[in-house]
């Protein structure tokens, strides 16, 4: 464990992951993504779906953060929410998991009580526990997760308010004081210098996303701005 956060402390992570109609939906295309990601120097992965964590894990050697997302029956995204879907990560060999730590249930758990039940059966496994709440973000960290990633604030019921275009440092810096175990940013960072701010507030590494690896996605917020531009 100690040995993979080393890997990862002070680094960018860039999540190779992609959805719908995107060319880049395939495991070829996150692949690609991936591999550009490792020239540029970033330090580990965080990728979703079996057979493109299968594909990078061949094919690029750094750390995978690996996942895979379901719904809750509110429609709100579900991060790794079944000991099913731990154990096809684990098979994958993926270096740490990352586990919805939100307080809704699934398989009769909440967050942090299956985070503490998979610590128990699986005890050489790491946990990413993703959080939208300072609360959260504690209790999981008393259940046994190894890290905190700030990943679904603004995507959970209790959070909808916030701001979709904004990161939240607020949450970051109120757990990276809080708690001992790395805390790591992740969520709606669009420059640089949003980056280097989460490292500022105490990150231990930043996870980068849409704005690497969804290009459709940045395209359109280019299309949009010119469009609100237009003055004819």
């Amino acid at each position: 464990m100690n040995e993979v956060f080393n890997k990862i402390k002070n680094g960018l992570i860039v999540s190779c992951q992609s959805e719908g109609l995107d060319p880049f939906n395939t495991p070829s295309g996150v692949t690609l993504f991936a591999k550009a990601a490792q020239m540029a120097g970033a330090s580990a992965i965080r990728s979703q779906g079996l057979a493109k964590i299968r594909m990078i894990k061949k094919q690029v050697p750094l750390p995978m953060i690996g996942l895979l997302k379901g719904k809750f029956p509110d429609g709100t995204v579900k991060i790794t929410g079944s000991t099913r879907q731990v154990e096809q990560l684990l098979g994958l060999g993926c270096e740490i998991i990352a586990i919805d730590g939100t307080f809704r249930k699934r398989e009769n758990l909440t967050g942090p009580e299956f985070i503490k039940k998979l610590k128990l059966d699986y005890p050489n496994l790491v946990v990413m526990a993703d959080i939208a709440t300072i609360e959260e973000g504690v209790t999981c960290e008393a259940s046994g997760a190894d890290c905190l990633s700030t990943t679904l604030s603004g995507y959970t019921p209790d959070t909808a308010s916030l701001p979709k275009d904004i990161p939240d440092f607020a949450l970051l810096e109120s757990l990276a004081k809080k708690c001992k175990i790395p805390v790591i940013a992740e969520g709606k960072i669009k420059s640089p210098e949003e980056a280097k701010k989460m490292m500022e507030l105490g990150a231990f590494a930043v996870v980068v996303g849409t704005v690497i690896t969804r290009p459709r996605v940045v395209m359109g917020w280019y299309k949009d701005a010119i469009k609100e531009g237009t003055t004819d």
